[in-house]
């Protein structure tokens, strides 16, 4: 009965990446939501799935902000935003047949413009940004020490 449920959870965690990863280029699937779902799946499935979902380097520090509740990088929110926006506004524009569906995509706009701008935006600590010109300030420090 455990394989069972290990199995079962292993791969509703991977539909559930699946659907996460389609949710970044299309903005009606819920990128957020479906990779949680897949944290929990893997962490009740897989260590080493899970591991490397919250070490992965596209998802990895975005579960882990929105879990401990830091919220969204600002940079991140905008991009989701635009595109977001852009593609619902063109198919609202130029692929719905009826007026109630262009009703409808835009109010689901409105509904995750609402939810992403209620998340908390993410600073990272000024000590964790380099620039990108050179070493950091404390790179520097270190190698003149």
């Amino acid at each position: 009965m455990k394989k069972i449920f290990r199995a079962f959870f292993l791969i509703v965690g991977t539909l559930s990446l699946g659907l996460g990863i389609l949710g970044i280029i299309l903005p009606l699937l819920p990128t957020t939501p479906l990779l949680l779902l897949a944290a929990y799946c893997y962490a009740r499935s897989s260590e080493r799935f899970y591991q490397w979902l919250l070490n992965n380097r596209w998802f990895g520090e975005y579960i882990k902000n929105y879990r401990e509740g830091r919220g969204m990088p600002r940079r991140e929110k905008i991009l989701t935003l635009a595109i977001l926006w852009l593609t619902i506004g063109f198919a609202a524009i130029f692929v719905a047949p009826a007026w109630w569906i262009r009703l409808t995509l835009l109010g689901v706009a409105c509904g995750v413009t609402i939810h992403l701008l209620r998340i908390k935006t993410h600073i990272p600590p000024a000590d964790a940004q380099p620039s990108a010109g050179g070493p950091s300030t404390e790179q520097l420090r270190l190698d003149s020490e």
